[in-house]
């Protein structure tokens, strides 16, 4: 990809193929929250949550390193293909959604559909399994994946660490913060239910990765 696709800012497309490490966890309640560490394990983006009680969460807030909102993923309701609307810094009254996200409505496609609004041809899709931490977003080309989402595995044993640590992996100059605004709203639809991916490939995950 040789263009820049910037949603919230410039600053946070990286010239070079990145992976960040992403993290669910909070300060508040442990595994309700995500922290996303860069290459050199400087805090990039948070979203806080405050407990159980507020799931399903129907606004998410995804915030820098310092707690300034960079993205608002409110849920629409009733939504047939769950709808979300992504809006940049703290919603405004009358303010207008940068992007959506929702179920394909095609018939035989499975998977999840991104619009990009104020562009009609910018559009991804969302194919695999989040549940299972394996899943790609493709642009319209549907060639190389733009964003990839994985389980993460330690160097220093080969082991796949757990569910709640993955790896974003973002092609050169695609928006972090908007992907990872899309990590945020995966993980409201398909969260760690095993049983919610009837609209998803079920990979084969194994625990451990064979030496190459």
């Amino acid at each position: 990809m040789n263009n820049k696709v910037v949603i919230v800012d410039e600053k946070f497309c990286f010239p070079e193929e990145t992976h960040l490490t992403v993290h669910k966890t909070s300060v508040f309640f442990p595994g309700d929250g995500f922290i996303v560490y860069d290459l050199h394990g400087e805090v990039l983006y948070r979203f806080d949550s405050y407990g159980p009680e507020s799931t399903p969460k129907d606004e998410l807030v995804l915030m820098d390193s310092s707690g300034k909102c960079l993205l608002t993923l409110l849920r629409k309701k009733p939504s047939l293909h769950q709808r979300w609307e992504g809006h940049i810094g703290e919603k405004a009254e009358h303010q207008e959604p940068i992007f959506s996200l929702c179920r394909s409505s095609i018939i035989r496609r499975s998977g999840l559909v991104v619009e990009v609004h104020g562009d009609p041809e910018e559009e991804y899709h969302i194919e695999g399994s989040f549940t299972h931490r394996c899943c790609k977003m493709m642009d319209n080309s549907c060639r190389d994946p733009v964003v990839e989402i994985k389980r993460k595995v330690d160097p220093s044993t080969n082991v796949m660490l757990g569910k709640d640590v993955l790896l974003l992996c973002l092609k050169p100059g695609f928006d972090s913060a908007f992907a990872m605004g899309l990590v945020l709203i995966l993980d409201q639809m398909h969260g760690d239910d095993a049983d919610d991916v009837a609209q998803e490939v079920d990979p084969t995950v194994e625990d451990t990765i064979p030496p190459s």
